[in-house]
């Protein structure tokens, strides 16, 4: 639970944001209650028939969001979910009992291993083994050497925890190659798929089609309320609804998330291949603009970013970070960056360095690569202040 010094500090920080005239990203979850009602009210009849019943067990709307998505992604069916780690747990657990082998191979730096508390063991009794502990996905090579036998290959597509990186659209494909050659699934987390086409300059189905299922977010790339989708094989996704009802994610109704997430393909998803464009002008000039400064020394993974999610690394307590980031939103109107963190074990963060996550949407598109260096300018005074030598 949240110390009430936590919560003024995370009301302290929501302020700022909210009352900042430029951000790279608006995020839907700063907003107020009567704020998301009434965007939520004002979008709805664009997606979706408001005079339709709402959903009750499924059905609805929700299906409606089924279909959508399993067309998108050019899958036999979809179940939605309330949310991504109970996507994941019911699609690895079936892919467990179909190839009779409870040992999943994922990276180290995976959602699963870092997010959900060992829920894969703990709740699904399922084995994780890591092919690679470098900051990147498995290749080709580590698929086929690896000593053990796994029954299914999981990509987080981007790996979030890594830089959101991707591989190849080569490495990509042999790796997954790599995995049959063995007889095993292959599954993407594909909680952030939807802005991964223009790396590997392929439409989402394409994408998909080199998994046997595949789960997609809707709060993360398309600013939904919640809610998640797994996709694959019409036979799959039956017995997963089996399972998404003994997880405890057969609720009630559920429109308000389907909704937003139809919203969020409608309105977001044509836009993706802008911000992803654009997030290597901003991330370009946060490096030029921290080479020119006294910050003694830095980096921008992956440069230029995969997708329009990238790092900054700065070698200062994330507290210390923190506080010159807000004071700037506080005084100048300006938010550059937003959280700053320890880095994960093995993400390759030197000891002492921080790290924040830095995502270009559609507020971002309004900044030039001048902009940005002179936010950069104006952050590296306030961390000076005390901070730097």
């Amino acid at each position: 639970m949240a110390t009430m010094d936590e919560q003024e500090q995370r009301r302290r920080r929501l302020t700022a944001w909210r009352g900042s005239r430029r951000v790279l990203a608006r995020v839907g979850a700063d907003g107020t209650l009567g704020e998301r009602l009434a965007a939520l009210a004002a979008g709805a009849a664009s997606v979706h028939d408001p005079e339709d019943w709402t959903d009750v067990y499924g059905g609805g709307v929700v299906a409606d969001l089924e279909r959508r998505v399993a067309g998108l992604l050019g899958m036999e069916a979809a179940a939605f979910f309330p949310t991504g780690t109970m996507a994941q747990q019911v699609a690895l657990r079936c892919w467990a009992g179909r190839t009779g082998n409870a040992t999943v191979a994922l990276h180290p730096l995976s959602h699963p291993e870092l997010h959900e508390g060992g829920a894969l063991g703990v709740v699904s009794g399922l084995r994780t083994v890591h092919p690679t502990p470098g900051p990147r996905l498995p290749d080709a090579e580590e698929i086929r050497e690896f000593p053990e036998p796994f029954g299914t290959l999981m990509l987080e597509l981007p790996l979030r925890d890594a830089g959101f990186v991707l591989p190849s659209w080569e490495e990509l494909t042999a790796v997954v190659e790599a995995a049959r050659e063995r007889d095993a699934v292959v599954h993407f987390d594909g909680a952030r798929l939807w802005e991964c086409g223009p790396h590997f300059g392929r439409e989402l189905s394409e994408i998909a089609a080199l998994a046997d299922s595949v789960y997609v977010s809707f709060y993360k790339s398309l600013d939904g309320l919640s809610g998640a989708v797994l996709a694959g094989p019409s036979t799959l996704v039956e017995e997963a609804r089996v399972w998404r009802h003994r997880y405890g994610g057969q609720l009630f109704q559920q429109y308000p998330a389907a909704l937003s997430a139809l919203i969020g393909l409608e309105r977001e998803l044509p836009r993706l291949p802008s911000y992803v464009a654009h997030a290597k002008v901003v991330a370009g000039a946060l490096a030029e603009g921290f080479a020119a400064s006294r910050v003694p020394w830095f980096r921008v993974r992956p440069e230029p970013p995969h997708t329009h999610q990238f790092q900054v690394w700065l070698p200062y307590g994330a507290e210390v970070l923190d506080e010159a980031s807000v004071r700037q939103a506080e005084e100048t109107g300006v938010t550059l960056f937003r959280r700053w963190f320890a880095g994960a074990a093995g993400s390759g963060l030197p000891p002492g360095v921080s790290v924040t996550e830095v995502t270009v949407a559609g507020a971002g598109l309004e900044w030039s690569a001048e902009d940005v260096r002179g936010a950069v300018a104006g952050f590296v005074g306030y961390l000076g202040r005390g901070a730097l030598p």
